[in-house]
């Protein structure tokens, strides 16, 4: 992009952003989400859950398409969790199948809204094909770079520390870490899944519980965090704009003092 273009974004985001009364000079970089209440959402009309992770499927293209409008660089989402393999096989088998759906069928458009994917997490236990899909995606957008969106997919915070620790050690056996004194928080961040990746600014969970289940403890140290009562597949751009609203309200100080 050239000095022009770039100069013309950057007029084109402030006045989006005073359209919807956010302050241009305080953008978050990284938005997680925590997707909950699909199942709810479905059971309130009288349908099967499967409707309401379809639902849900709309309302992350909806988030997805309002972080780009927002110059949100990163969109990390709690797609499938260690814990979800405890639900009916069913709908398990339902989930996977969707996953598989959604990326044949999307991907062309992500792609054309500058969307770079990433899918993080023990992609091991994931089936061949959708292990190949994934792949074949990632390679597809590497270059994109408006934005990251980072599908969590059998991922566990827990999980992910502990696989840190272990190729930690294993790096010491190997010499590969001089000393234990070597170890500190930025080393450990470099073995974690999310490698690279800078911190969540803002961290949501939908559904109305006040809980973070599992979901990028490391690096939500200080993220600020939002439990609202909307159902996942209500979360809509208006919500959005609520929530960085409030983002931007807050005093941020990272333990230290202003």
């Amino acid at each position: 992009m050239t000095i022009k273009e770039n100069a013309e974004a950057g007029s084109l985001l402030q006045e989006i952003y005073k359209e919807a009364g956010l302050d241009f000079l305080n953008i978050p970089k990284h938005i997680a989400i925590i997707m909950d209440g699909n199942g709810r959402w479905a059971k309130k009309r009288l349908m099967p859950r499967s409707l309401g992770h379809r639902e849900g499927a709309e309302a992350l293209r909806r988030t997805l398409k309002s972080c780009v409008e927002f110059g949100i660089h990163y969109l990390s989402v709690y797609v499938f969790s260690t814990e979800n393999w405890k639900r009916p096989r069913k709908e398990i088998a339902f989930l996977m199948a969707f996953l598989k759906d959604i990326i044949i069928n999307e991907i062309q458009e992500i792609d054309k809204e500058g969307v770079c994917v990433r899918c993080l997490g023990d992609l091991s236990a994931l089936d061949d094909n959708l292990q190949k899909l994934i792949r074949e995606a990632e390679a597809k957008t590497r270059d994109n770079d408006i934005l990251q969106m980072n599908l969590m997919l059998n991922y566990g915070s827990r999980d992910e520390i502990v696989k840190a620790c272990r190729h930690i050690a294993e790096d010491v056996v190997e010499k590969k870490i001089d000393s234990i004194d070597d170890i500190n928080e930025d080393l450990l961040s470099g073995y974690l899944f999310t490698n690279g990746i800078p911190d969540p600014d803002i961290y949501i969970r939908t559904g109305g519980d006040y809980r973070m289940s599992n979901y990028l403890l490391w690096q939500s140290a200080y993220s600020e965090l939002f439990f609202i009562d909307t159902l996942w597949p209500d979360f809509n751009r208006a919500e959005l704009i609520n929530v960085i609203k409030m983002f931007q309200k807050r005093d941020r100080r990272f333990g230290g003092l202003v």
